[in-house]
């Protein structure tokens, strides 16, 4: 395959996946490397670039793990961290990269077969991350987050090329001296806006054959909660738990407290009709309306119908939500299939902390665009 084809192929394949799968894993990983990068100690990165059958995680997904044992995140559901665990610390001491695999699918070994009772195989490779080059490639994922940017990239997985050795990165808009560089950063390019599921792409170039893990980071999802009462307390934890960031307003300064969200980035006190004038809603995903307050409601509608918020989430029963509507009139048309009212996943909530958790799901499965199902439900549709 030519440098040319590859590009090709590549964008053809992102133009067949409009959406990346959502992961805020990284705010975690982010603030575990901040802690070390302060002592300047040496990391591995452990990233999934392949899987097949049944896995716990998939691709894209990454643990940051010390030398002294600790780690930040999970591949699988433990069976594999304690083997994983050892390779990170042969990388950390030699800075060689390992790309490991492990296949989980059809073996009578009780540790890495069936005693697991794992039905799934992944490709893991493992790079050494330190002071001398600055952490690279996570301090480039971090700076771009918090400059609120999307990041594509490639990664180098497999070579026989010895321009691009396993570990090479390549991020968009970086230059590069050689015809297989430029073809990869022309492909991460194109590929900008249309969107990236992870994946594994293998390259034959003139100097070698080389196999490439095309990878994008998304930012973690904005969200606004639109009331500050004690049941927005257990919303902002569950979501500040995911990873998510979190910004409070009330028109209530008694309730728009910092000390009663300390998860949150922000606790504006504002008029309920002054929101849109104190907030750019463009850079939300989810807003929750809670106030539990019917005319403030009522504004934080109007502002939230002018933006382009995906999913509005309103506070209380249907009848509630249908004099809203009446009240506003031609806005509520703007509105169309954004509100979820009442809020949350039918889970029979009745505690702050059960309906924090349905609301929280119902807006992870909504940015997922799945339906929030169970999964024993998905799989009877489609069969055994």
């Amino acid at each position: 395959m030519t440098a040319i084809a590859l590009v090709d192929g590549m964008f053809n394949f992102l133009l067949w996946h409009n959406r990346a799968p959502m992961d805020s894993s990284l705010t975690a990983l982010l603030a575990f490397l901040v802690e070390r990068r302060a002592a300047g100690r040496p990391l591995a990165l452990a990233t999934i670039v392949a899987t097949s059958g049944s896995t716990y995680r998939k691709p894209g997904a990454r643990i940051l793990i010390d030398a002294d044992g600790t780690a930040c995140g999970l591949l699988s559901g433990g069976c594999l961290e304690s083997d994983l665990l050892e390779r990170a610390r042969s990388v950390i001491d030699t800075g060689a990269p390992q790309l490991v695999e492990y296949d989980l699918r059809a073996s009578d070994d009780p540790i890495w077969g069936l005693g697991l009772g794992c039905e799934g195989a992944m490709s893991i490779l493992v790079q050494r991350l330190t002071a001398a080059d600055d952490y690279y490639p996570l301090n480039r994922v971090s700076s771009a987050l918090e400059l609120r940017t999307a990041v594509l990239f490639g990664t180098i997985v497999r070579s026989t090329n010895v321009a691009w050795p396993v570990g090479a990165c390549v991020f968009e808009g970086e230059t590069a001296d050689d015809v297989f560089g430029r073809a990869l950063n022309d492909a991460i390019v194109r590929s900008n806006g249309a969107g990236l599921g992870a994946q594994l792409v293998e390259v034959e170039a003139r100097d070698g054959e080389v196999s490439v893990f095309l990878g994008r980071v998304d930012l973690p999802p904005q969200i606004l909660l639109l009331g500050a009462g004690p049941d927005a307390a257990p919303v902002a934890r569950a979501a500040e738990e995911l990873g998510w960031s979190v910004t409070v307003y009330d028109h209530r300064p008694a309730y728009a407290v910092k000390e009663h969200f300390p998860q949150a980035i922000q606790v504006i006190s504002a008029p309920a009709d002054e929101l849109a004038s104190r907030l750019d809603l463009s850079l939300y995903d989810a807003a929750v309306v809670m106030s539990h307050h019917l005319q403030a409601d009522l504004h934080y509608l109007r502002r939230l119908a002018d933006s382009p918020i995906r999913y509005v989430g309103l506070l209380g029963p249907r009848e509630r939500r249908q004099r809203l509507a009446a009240d506003l009139g031609a806005a509520a048309l703007k509105l169309a299939g954004r509100v979820h009212g009442p809020v949350g996943l039918d889970i029979g909530a009745r505690t702050p902390e059960a309906i924090a958790l349905a609301i929280v799901a119902e807006i992870h499965a909504v940015l997922a665009g799945r339906a929030g199902q169970s999964f024993s439900a998905v799989q009877k549709e489609n069969g055994p």
